[in-house]
């Protein structure tokens, strides 16, 4: 798998970046097992589907996952909604989006559509298999969502291909939840939104302390650090988790691109 970070700014888009996005690749076969390219996005969030302009194609993506439903992480489906329904080369074929319940409604109403067909001729939205180890099986990924703590329904995302182990936290506070998603991770994709000593409220975002212990608890690999919104400094995160975790370790950066 090749993951390239298409935002990674926390909260809104930031000056170096927009919010959550990230490509993830692998090889595999096309209907007539013919070899190719795979493509999806884990979040689609504000201002990212310009920026994704850099790294592929947007009508070459096959499905987009979502972590949740706050803006940061969703909106710009309302600009890929566009794209879809009226590029030039004419009205492209739905694609796959999964999320929490209530994704289709919830996009319809951010771009003033009718809840019917709000954006269901673009976007064939889908909702997580429930139950632990239920997994979506889409070309050669096999993909988790794990529910996790957030102020609205939100899962951390176990994605899997070529016996490789992307793992992506999305938006939460250390739970159960986390804890088992990450395990055995061959890239750690985590947030760390929130700073040590600080009067954070709970059950939202993660330190980068926090992510740093959970890399030990999990055995991860790899680990980078995302989602550390415009007004905090991301060296302080990478600070709080190297003083925890002696792994590989590094800043998410828009443009950078993870084998896994």
């Amino acid at each position: 798998m090749r993951v390239t970070i298409v935002g990674c700014s926390g909260s809104y888009p930031g000056p170096h970046s927009p919010a959550s996005c990230y490509l993830v690749e692998a090889e595999g076969v096309d209907e007539a097992g013919e070899p190719r390219t795979w493509r999806i996005l884990l979040d689609l969030g504000s201002g990212a589907i310009g920026t994704l302009h850099r790294f592929a194609d947007p009508l070459a993506i096959d499905g987009v996952f979502l972590s949740h439903l706050h803006a940061d992480h969703c909106l710009d489906l309302c600009g890929y909604y566009v794209l879809r329904k009226y590029h030039p080369t004419g009205h492209q074929p739905r694609i796959p989006v999964w999320g929490p319940d209530g994704t289709a409604e919830r996009m319809a109403r951010s771009y003033d559509l009718p809840p019917s067909p709000g954006m269901t001729e673009e976007f064939d939205f889908r909702t997580y298999p429930a139950g632990p180890g239920a997994m979506v099986e889409f070309g050669p990924f096999r993909v988790e969502a794990v529910p996790v703590v957030h102020p609205v329904p939100a899962y951390s995302l176990r994605v899997e291909a070529a016996g490789r182990l992307l793992v992506y936290t999305g938006d939460c506070g250390p739970c159960d939840g986390l804890e088992r998603a990450a395990q055995g991770a061959d890239l750690l994709l985590a947030e760390a939104a929130f700073c040590e000593g600080e009067d954070n409220p709970e059950d939202l975002h993660l330190t980068g302390r926090d992510v740093g212990e959970l890399a030990v608890k999990a055995g991860a690999d790899r680990l980078v650090l995302t989602h550390v919104p415009p007004w905090h400094d991301p060296e302080v995160a990478y600070d709080e988790a190297r003083a925890v975790w002696d792994g590989p370790l590094a800043l998410a950066r828009t443009g950078d691109v993870h084998e896994v």
